[in-house]
């Protein structure tokens, strides 16, 4: 009699007790994920729209401070709005226009074919494949124009103060620049929208004309996911008077949410170029 008693007092837990359990527990993490449930896709949809804002903004500013380095009169925009390209320069110094007071010094002529000339004051740092350009007036016409070349010349040598050029297209320069000013350049760069892709193009040649996108050299990826119908530059070169020129840019990145739902991020930048040959 007493094993029995012992046996029926150690009964474990029933089935029917199991099972109210399980769902007991399962009704309050429902009650507890639907709580939680928004909160934790406003985080993921905040990191997402950030993460965008980023790449966007990124972008912008690494277009921005390029434009910073653009030579005077020489940025143009496409007739499609994708593709804004602009002639980049490294340094720049004053030419030397007059002798000096004994008769030397290694003048830039203006009336006859020259090759060499001093620097006044600090010599810039050049290299193989640099350009010499002197007044660029690009927006004016064709006569003073570094894309067509009139007034682009390659650098050959230096022996400070002076510097070897090549012969230009029409030796002599045909403008002297006011401000006795010239720019060292390295050649033409665009930014596009190709695709779903925001493209910065180098390394290729001088074109009078815009070819867009450029043909030659290389390309680098700045932004993916670009939509490419809002992408858009545009560009006011502002009259003689005012010497700057204003670019305008819109971006818009797009990215798949859970759910199937679009993520746009859109942003618009303004960046003011120095045309002062």
């Amino acid at each position: 009699m007493t094993m029995t008693a012992n046996r029926v007092n150690q009964r474990g837990v029933t089935l029917i007790e199991l099972v109210m359990v399980i769902v007991v527990t399962g009704i309050i993490a429902a009650g507890v994920a639907v709580f939680i449930q928004r909160p934790v896709e406003g985080y993921i949809d905040a990191a997402r729209r950030a993460t965008l804002t980023d790449e966007a903004d990124t972008a912008l500013r690494r277009i921005t401070r390029d434009l910073r380095t653009a030579l005077p009169n020489s940025v143009r925009v496409d007739p499609s709005g994708k593709f804004i390209e602009y002639i980049e320069t490294i340094g720049g110094g004053r030419y030397r226009a007059e002798t000096d007071s004994f008769g030397g010094g290694e003048i830039l002529d203006f009336t006859a074919a020259d090759t060499t000339f001093d620097v006044l004051g600090p010599v810039p740092t050049l290299s193989a494949g640099n350009h010499i350009v002197v007044y660029n007036l690009f927006s004016s016409g064709t006569v003073s124009n570094a894309y067509q070349g009139s007034n682009r010349a390659s650098f050959v040598s230096v022996a400070a103060p002076t510097i070897t050029i090549a012969p230009v297209i029409s030796l002599p320069f045909p403008e002297p620049s006011p401000a006795k000013r010239f720019h060292v350049v390295t050649g033409p760069v665009t930014y596009g929208c190709v695709g779903s892709q925001l493209l910065r193009y180098s390394g290729y040649a001088y074109n009078a004309a815009q070819v867009a996108p450029p043909v030659g050299g290389s390309s680098a990826v700045l932004a993916a996911n670009i939509d490419t119908a809002a992408c858009n530059f545009s560009y006011a070169e502002g009259s003689l008077g005012e010497r700057t020129g204003t670019v305008s840019m819109i971006l818009q990145i797009n990215s798949v949410a859970a759910g199937g739902a679009t993520e746009r991020v859109r942003l618009f930048q303004q960046a003011q170029v120095n045309n002062s040959p």
